[in-house]
Parts: structure tokens; sequence; C-alpha cells
């Protein structure tokens, strides 16, 4: 097992992911915040990015990047737990996940809906790092509401 990040490796990641978080910013309406921090659960305190997106089905669409030791891992919360309809949600994420490159859906710790992924470290580049961005942004865009409409189907 090799360390984490040889020499100056986390220093060229960390700089080429704050340049292209920088760059959102600058011109892009659909973009509502940046931040960097850690992830303060892990000893390492890995360094991690939110990406706030202004959606059309979602509001807000909060995309999180975290620089583990050889993967850079991305997440968002689609949606919480569902009240009702359990099976066919799950069902519909199952299937949803066949058709998905780059990222899935999956459950969290309290049953949240998630869509995650992760690219090894060497790919991170500014058209990747636009292709995770992109395809969180479109998956839940167009998952958002036939999931919300069965998952808490008494609401409607």
């Amino acid at each position: 097992m090799t360390d984490l990040h040889a020499g100056d490796r986390l220093d060229d990641l960390r700089s080429r992911v704050d340049a292209w978080a920088s760059g959102l910013l600058a011109g892009n309406a659909a973009i509502a915040a940046v931040d960097r921090g850690t992830r303060d659960d892990t000893p390492l305190g890995e360094p991690r990015w939110y990406i706030r997106m202004r959606g059309d089905e979602k509001d807000f669409i909060t995309v999180w990047l975290t620089l583990g030791q050889r993967t850079l891992r991305y997440e968002t919360y689609v949606l919480p737990a569902p009240e009702e309809n359990e099976q066919q949600v799950a069902d519909l994420l199952l299937r949803r996940n066949d058709t998905l490159v780059g990222c899935h859906f999956s459950i969290g710790d309290e049953d949240a809906i998630y869509l995650r992924g992760e690219l090894p470290d060497v790919a991170v580049d500014d058209a990747e790092l636009d292709r995770v961005l992109g395809t969180l942004y479109a998956t839940v865009e167009a998952n958002f509401r036939p999931l919300l409409r069965l998952a808490f189907a008494s609401r409607f």
C-alpha cells in the first residue's frame, strides 16, 4: 500500500479542483455557491468541496466532492426516506441504475436517497469534473419529480 498522495500529489489535486470550482462561479447563473472544507469524520480530514446549483425540478442540488486516498468521490442528496411505496421506489432506483454511467442511486444510513460515484484521482481534470457535475445535475432533475410523487404519494 502506498502513502496517501505521495509527494506533491495532494497539493496538485487540491489546486486543480480549487481552480475548476472557482471558475464555476464566473458567469454561470446555475451555480449558487462553491465552498471548500474538510471531511471531519475521517482521521485524515479529507478535502471536500460543496457545489450548490439551482435546479428546475428540485430547487437546489448540492454536490459534495471528497478527495480520498486514490479517488475523488462525489454525491448529492436526492430525497428523504420514502414514506410510502418503498418497494416501488427501490425498484425504480435499481432500474434507473442500469442506465446510469459514472454514478448510481444509493440509500444512506438514514434511508435517504443519494446519487453517488467516484473516479480515480488520476482522471481528475476540468472536463471530467464538468461531466460529473453535469451528470449528477441532469440525473437529479430527470428523476426527482417521479421519485417524489412515488415516495410521498398521499401528499400529492
